[in-house]
């Protein structure tokens, strides 16, 4: 946020911005709306710190729901002049859900160009809802407080399976596969590759001797390092 820079620059600090791009995406519509003198509704968890980054974008005119029952009691200075950005990580479907109220009670809000939800998350949650209704658990690889994790999670359940959320394969613990014929292993985002295999190779020890690999969408997207990092 911009409180963060500020305080960094007050300490003289050097400040390597390593801000997801599209995280970026969000705080330039945010400064932009502003601009436009547009008030802005974020769709996102309260107290998580993409929020708390986006949110610092403005000084004012920022409103933050996170359901469609918040849309409800959200009270704007001029209905007609309001726009709204989302969280990267959320569920889409609950997202979706959010932004329909949204149009429902303020038919002229204004929209991003394109939608916020990171497209990793997007691809993930996808392949979620394809692969849940074939298992008997899916197994989400990736950090409690990953905000993309937790939502693999609730939309495997959400598909009538059983889920858990494990930051790695230690965690694995072997009672959850009694009974298990088909088990389903996804991650969040950012959690790496060597995790992923870590976890199969674990579950191979454990007994599973079949290991498919469901199609989907490969993600060849790559994103510079920050500015100091990379030698401009």
């Amino acid at each position: 946020s911009r409180t963060v820079r500020d305080e960094a620059e007050q300490r003289g600090l050097r400040v390597f911005d390593a801000t997801c791009p599209l995280v970026t995406k969000v705080h330039v519509e945010v400064s932009k709306m502003r601009r436009e003198g547009r008030e802005v509704v974020m769709i996102g968890h309260a107290g998580h710190p993409e929020v708390e980054g986006t949110m610092g974008q403005a000084d004012d005119g920022i409103h933050l729901v996170e359901t469609a029952e918040d849309v409800e009691g959200l009270r704007v200075a001029d209905s007609q002049r309001l726009a709204y950005v989302t969280q990267t990580t959320l569920s889409v479907d609950d997202c979706r859900v959010v932004i329909e109220a949204l149009k429902r009670r303020f038919p002229a809000i204004a929209e991003p160009k394109k939608q916020d939800i990171c497209y990793a998350t997007q691809n993930r949650q996808d392949a979620v809802k394809f692969m849940a209704p074939q298992c008997d658990l899916v197994l989400v690889v990736g950090s409690p407080s990953s905000s993309n994790s937790n939502r693999l999670r609730e939309v495997a359940e959400k598909m009538g399976c059983e889920a858990r959320l494990i930051g790695s394969a230690a965690e694995l613990d072997p009672a959850w596969l009694t009974g298990r014929r088909r088990i389903g292993v996804t991650a969040g985002a950012s959690a790496p590759e060597l995790l992923v295999q870590a976890l199969v190779a674990r579950l191979r020890e454990l007994g599973v001797n079949r290991v498919q690999a469901l199609e989907g969408i490969e993600e060849h997207v790559q994103f510079p390092l920050p500015k100091g990092l990379s030698g401009t």
